[in-house]
């Protein structure tokens, strides 16, 4: 599903709700001036973009018309060379250490 990048503004603006402009714009980390901006049709620059679609949910691709492949985000590889002196249950936890990992730092950029 792609979203309108026209409406990028309105969908700010009722995500703030009855939040001031002042506190949406500290929540998200942008000076309410270019809030105010954003919400007004002016489009923003690409790291408040980013900003405001981590506030808003969104994922950024879906305002660009970009699709997102959901498995690139719900398995982690790993890829351990193969080694005669690393045993297979080695590998496996290691593998697996690796994803507990990954999860673990995307689950906090998520907070």
């Amino acid at each position: 599903m792609s979203l309108d990048i026209e409406k990028f503004g309105e969908m700010v603006a009722k995500r703030r709700g009855t939040l001031g402009v002042r506190a949406a714009a500290k929540e998200i980390g942008v000076s309410p001036a270019t809030l105010s901006r954003i919400e007004n049709g002016n489009v923003p620059d690409l790291m408040t973009f980013a900003a405001i679609c981590k506030w808003l949910g969104e994922e950024p691709a879906k305002f660009l018309g970009m699709q997102t492949n959901p498995s690139d985000r719900e398995f982690a590889s790993v890829h351990l060379r193969k080694k005669k002196t690393t045993s297979l249950d080695t590998a496996t936890a290691l593998g697996a250490m690796i994803i507990a990992a990954q999860n673990a730092l995307r689950d906090r950029e998520n907070i």
